[in-house]
């Protein structure tokens, strides 16, 4: 096992790139089971999610190579069975667009419950209803969900709530439904623009994509073609608040300042410098860090997905501080984890109230999930003294070399192999 150990109280100066959006990422490698022909997918982040994404697809009979870390070629044609293998389905969250896919070229699937991180009940039963509008039926039979359908129809499509997943499954399904589906209350995150045109690039009829309605027409076929995959905005967040957190001055590279508007918009209520360039930001701090109070809200509001990262740095704020994150019941997991360095935060429901502190202090922690992690690293780079992080696996799934990239610009981290103690009892 391994965990990252990180000595606090370095400034971080230089430049970071960031790499392909996960979210995209995990979308459009599932989405070439619709392709007839091979893929060629760019700057795609070399993390598990990925990796993952593309066994499931190699277990089921497609063809995958790698050109290089961030550069594959996917055939998926001689998939055969509509079938995702269930161990790999369990660790993923993404894994539920396998079945808008494989319901789109088979009219059938069947896809374990996915999983991924533990942040409260995520149910799929928008997606489900989106594919029984098609005219899927749907059941589940021992974990594993089996969608079916003659003819997928083309209609109209309403999400009780807004939905990121849903969204793309419905999309999915779609693609090559006979007629015109109309998808409204639509989810308007980048990658789902960015699925979009993956989509349409290769022959796809999809309109709206970051809009509130998505009109689908349904094409028979789709061609192979060469996709790059957009910057990571929850990658670039997270390394502009850890900017922020270091009192450093970080220019992060190969971004979309766009896509970033509602991070830098918060960090510049806390006094944060931020610059924006076509493709690239600049973060830096030559004074005190404020408070300020915070709720999330879907694109293009702040994300969920910066809410603990965000956090993290109102922890050593001026102040007190208000977050609100009613998106998913177990995003505050993580506060127990900072409370052990000095963090002074008290949650009630879905609302922190945080009283910054003067620093925080490095202790042994633990990933709860994927942004809870990254969290952890921004406070072990502020903290005073050594902070041990555990369960660094969640990290992994979405930030490609976070260890490299952050000692490239000054940060004292290290990802380091331990030995379990029960395991170490054992051999005793």
């Amino acid at each position: 096992m391994y965990k990252y150990v990180i000595k606090g109280g370095n400034r971080l100066e230089g430049e970071i790139s960031v790499s392909g959006a996960k979210n995209a990422a995990v979308a459009i490698v599932a989405a070439t089971i619709l392709c007839d022909e091979p893929c060629v997918l760019e700057n795609v982040p070399d993390i598990s999610d990925t990796a993952i994404c593309a066994k499931i697809l190699r277990e089921m009979g497609a063809s995958i190579n790698y050109t290089n870390k961030n550069t594959i070629q996917i055939d998926t044609k001689n998939i055969k069975s509509p079938v995702v293998p269930y161990e790999l389905a369990r660790t993923m969250r993404a894994s539920s667009y396998f079945l808008g896919t494989l319901l789109g070229r088979f009219h059938e699937a069947y896809v374990p419950m996915p999983g991924g991180c533990d942040l409260g009940d995520r149910p799929i039963d928008q997606h489900i209803k989106a594919f029984n509008c098609l005219g899927a039926t749907d059941e589940i039979v021992s974990g594993t969900v089996h969608v079916k359908a003659d003819d997928l129809i083309g209609c109209q499509i309403y999400f009780d709530i807004n939905t990121v997943g849903g969204t793309i499954n419905a999309i999915f399904a779609a693609v090559k439904a006979k007629g015109l589906t109309i998808i409204e209350n639509a989810a308007k995150e980048p990658h789902i623009v960015d699925l979009a045109n993956f989509l349409n690039s290769m022959g796809a009829d999809i309109r709206g994509a970051g809009t509130d309605v998505i009109k689908v027409r349904g094409v028979e076929r789709l061609k192979g073609i060469t996709y790059a995959i957009i910057p990571d905005q929850i990658e670039a967040g997270t390394y502009m608040v850890a900017a922020a957190a270091t009192k450093g001055n970080v220019l992060i590279k190969n971004v979309i300042p766009k896509h970033l508007e509602s991070i830098t918009i918060n960090l510049r209520k806390m006094g944060v410098k931020v610059e924006e360039f076509d493709e690239s930001v600049r973060v830096s701090v030559d004074g005190p860090i404020m408070k300020t109070n915070v709720k999330t809200m879907p694109h293009p509001g702040f994300p969920t997905d910066m809410q603990p990262q965000l956090s993290t740095l109102l922890t050593i704020a001026e102040g007190t501080s208000i977050v609100t994150d009613d998106i998913f019941d177990n995003r505050f997991r993580y506060v127990a984890e900072l409370r052990k360095m000095g963090a002074e935060i008290t949650v009630k429901d879905k609302v922190a109230i945080i009283q910054g502190v003067k620093c925080l202090k490095g202790a042994p922690v633990k990933a709860t999930d994927l942004r809870a992690g990254a969290a952890l690293v921004i406070a072990g780079l502020c903290a005073e003294g050594v902070t041990e992080i555990d369960d660094i696996y969640h990290i992994e799934r979405g930030y490609e070399s976070i260890e490299e990239k952050l000692s490239a610009v000054g940060a004292d981290i290290k990802r380091m192999y331990f030995q379990p103690k029960e395991t170490m009892a054992i051999g005793g």
